[in-house]
């Protein structure tokens, strides 16, 4: 009776086994290696596309900002914190601007609203006085008009330049100060009065 009969693998199904076992073995570490490299492969693709997205980045930064627009002072090509530094000052001067043409453009708001409203009772006054009845006065030019009114806002700028305007706190007390002492009704009709006269006497001179 053979070994193989009682239950004893024979010599050359051990040899058969241990020959399938190596292949096996090395089939599975070529996988593994292969996996390995594979991704190693699609790491380094991916950085290299990092990369060129960094580059490609800092070029197009370089092309938009104008002070990027030029080389260093050693003559060579802008360092990328030197591009990302001078494209920072750039968008902090362009907020800048952006704030002061803002402020710029809510005064002259304010002002068209004045003048609109100025000119709304202006416009009533005159309507006023032309619904008068037996008004026969000769009519006065609008140039005429336009001076006295200028001579009058002269009069009062004359007085505000003495407003301090050093900070808001002393504005603000110095424009209810101002108020108080050149803007009282007696006193706005005191000065349009002297401008009247004034006016007349260099009308007739």
């Amino acid at each position: 009776m053979s070994l193989e009969h009682i239950g004893y693998p024979s010599k050359r199904n051990s040899m058969h086994s241990a020959t399938q076992s190596d292949e096996d073995d090395m089939e599975s570490r070529s996988s593994s290696i292969s996996y390995k490299e594979r991704r190693r492969e699609a790491h380094t693709q991916a950085e290299q596309k990092r990369r060129d997205a960094i580059k490609k980045g800092y070029d197009t930064l370089q092309e938009l900002v104008p002070t990027c627009q030029q080389t260093d002072v050693s003559g060579y090509k802008l360092s990328k914190a030197t591009v990302l530094q001078r494209s920072i000052d750039y968008i902090q001067y362009l907020q800048q601007q952006k704030k002061k043409q803002e402020d710029e453009r809510n005064a002259l708001r304010k002002e068209v609203i004045a003048l609109r409203i100025m000119q709304t009772n202006y416009e009533q006054i005159v309507k006023a006085q032309q619904s008068q009845p037996g008004h026969t006065e000769t009519p006065v030019s609008d140039e005429v008009k336009f001076s006295v009114f200028q001579a009058i806002m002269d009069q009062l700028f004359l007085t505000f330049s003495s407003v301090s305007v050093s900070n808001f706190s002393e504005l603000s007390a110095g424009v209810f100060t101002w108020l108080e002492e050149y803007c009282k009704p007696q006193t706005l009709k005191d000065t349009v009065y002297q401008v009247l006269r004034h006016h007349n006497t260099h009308m007739r001179g």
